[in-house]
This record gives structure tokens, C-alpha cells and sequence, in this order.
């Protein structure tokens, strides 16, 4: 089993079916990605030290691309061309980085990635292996948007589907239900809380009132500036609350670890369950 550092676990086998590129000339850095994702996921790597072996590795092999990782700077494409030429080919892509500040990150995330590692530690690595595992199996969970603004619907899926999330979305609280009513395998609700038919504290009480925290878990957001909502929509039964605009980072990381928890949460019911069944056996 692939416990991560933030406390993700994995053991569901091999993910070795993906094709996962290293954009990186380090042979150090390179032998350690390809050594920990061998030894995690069964997972073989292709390397490319420069953009141009980037370049062969997709006009020479036609099998799909599922992720790339890769660095800022190559030889032959000192300015992050290798990043831009992944974004048009539609690549998913993990930035592993040792080059870092706040016009990097812009640069970074202007490109829709799906995560950046910084090659600051010894667990960077480590980071980097929980982020690929992440993107790999996040198809396993299903996510319901509820927001009555077709835009931020349109945003919030565009997000989570980057991610490689499966997703569902709803206009209204009404519609939420109905949707929940016939999608059991939803595990993550992120809900408006200012909403026509059924705010957001409403539909988290109706939901509550048949769905625990161990089968979904809900995230509230809103616009608003009143920082009492967060009080008030935990105390509804919500497992946490964000305020938008939305730092793409902490959105990131706020899904996983309601997921996580989930996982987690699951796994020791079934542990639970099969100590049961063995006492009576």
C-alpha cells in the first residue's frame, strides 16, 4: 500500500497500463522519479533530457500521453517553451520544479496544469509521486457541483475535470437531490451557499438527514465577506467552507483532503466490518 505524506492511501494495484512522460535533463532527479513510481504503481517512465526528444516522444509513438511531468527549463527551450508545447498538445501536466516565485507561478498556472512540485526537500519526491497517484485514480471519485450560476458551474467543472475528477452539476438545490437520489457513488458535494430554491445550509441539512460524513462529504463556497457563514455552515453539517475567488492551490488541496478523508474513513469501516465477521466466525 501507497500511503502519501498528506495521509492519501492507495492499493489498488498496478497503474502501469499509463504512459507517463519526464521531461527533465537531470539523470539524478529522473532516475528518482522513475525509481519511486516503479516501486509505488508499477509505473515505467519514458525520459526526455531535451525538447527535442520531447518532441520525438509524440510525433514518433502514437499511443496517447496520459501525463507529463515536467521541468520549467530544457536545453533547446530555455523560456518554458517545453510547458506551452505540452498545454497545445492538451497533455496533462505536473510541473517539477527547482525555479520558483510569484511570476513563475502565474506562469505555471496560466497554463492549466494539473499540479506543480518544487524541488525544495528531501520529500519532494515523494510529493511528486502522491500528486501523479492523485491525477491517476481521481476518475474513482465523483464530484456534484450545486450552484445556481452557469458560469461558476462552468468554472468549477472546468477545474475539477483538469484534475481528471468525474463530474456531475446541478442548478439548483432541488435538482441536487434528484441527482443524488439516483448517483449513489457521488462521494463529494461542493455546494453555493446563496441559492433561489435551497441555500446552502438547507440542502447540507437534507443531505445529512441521509447521507453521513463517512459516505459524502459536502464543501460550501460563496462570495460573500461574512465570515460567520463558515461557522454557520459547519455547524449545519458541512465539512468545510471556502470563500471565493478561489487560490487554485488551496482549492486543490481542500478536495483531496475531504476525499482523503472519505478513503480513510472507508477503509477503517471495512476493517472494522471484517474484525466483526471474523469474531463471529
Amino acid at each position: 500500500m501507497f500511503i502519501g505524506l498528506s495521509g492519501m492511501q492507495y492499493s489498488g494495484g498496478s497503474l502501469g497500463d499509463h504512459r507517463i512522460l519526464v521531461v527533465e535533463d537531470s539523470n539524478a532527479f529522473a532516475s528518482m522519479i522513475g525509481q519511486t513510481l516503479k516501486n509505488n504503481f508499477d509505473i515505467d517512465i519514458e525520459v526526455c533530457r531535451s525538447f527535442e526528444e520531447l518532441q520525438l516522444a509524440f510525433e514518433y509513438n502514437e499511443r496517447p500521453i496520459t501525463l507529463a511531468i515536467s521541468n520549467i527549463n530544457l536545453p533547446g527551450a530555455e523560456n518554458g517553451e517545453a510547458l506551452s508545447y505540452l498545454a497545445e498538445l492538451s497533455i496533462p501536466i505536473i510541473v517539477f520544479t527547482g525555479t520558483f516565485h510569484e511570476s513563475t507561478r502565474e506562469g505555471i498556472l496560466a497554463r492549466d496544469i494539473v499540479d506543480y512540485v518544487i524541488k525544495d526537500n528531501v520529500l519532494a519526491i515523494d510529493l511528486l509521486a502522491e500528486s501523479v497517484c492523485r491525477f491517476l485514480t481521481n476518475h474513482r471519485h465523483h464530484v456534484l457541483i450545486v450552484d445556481d450560476s452557469a458560469t461558476a458551474r462552468a468554472l468549477l467543472r472546468s477545474r475539477l475535470e483538469r484534475f481528471n475528477f468525474k463530474v456531475s452539476a446541478a442548478e439548483s438545490g432541488a435538482q441536487a437531490l434528484d441527482i443524488l437520489k439516483v448517483t449513489p457513488d457521488i462521494g463529494l458535494v461542493i455546494t453555493d451557499y446563496n441559492m433561489p430554491d435551497i441555500d446552502g445550509f438547507e440542502l447540507t441539512r437534507r443531505l445529512r438527514a441521509v447521507r453521513g460524513s463517512h459516505e459524502l462529504r459536502i464543501i460550501g463556497v460563496s462570495s460573500s465577506d461574512n465570515r460567520l457563514l463558515t461557522a454557520r455552515f459547519l455547524k449545519a453539517g458541512g465539512n468545510d467552507f471556502m470563500l471565493r475567488p478561489y487560490v487554485d492551490e488551496e482549492f486543490y488541496c481542500r478536495v483531496n483532503q475531504n476525499l482523503d478523508t472519505l478513503d480513510q474513513i472507508k477503509s477503517a469501516r471495512r476493517w472494522m466490518g471484517s474484525r466483526a465477521a471474523a469474531k463471529v466466525a
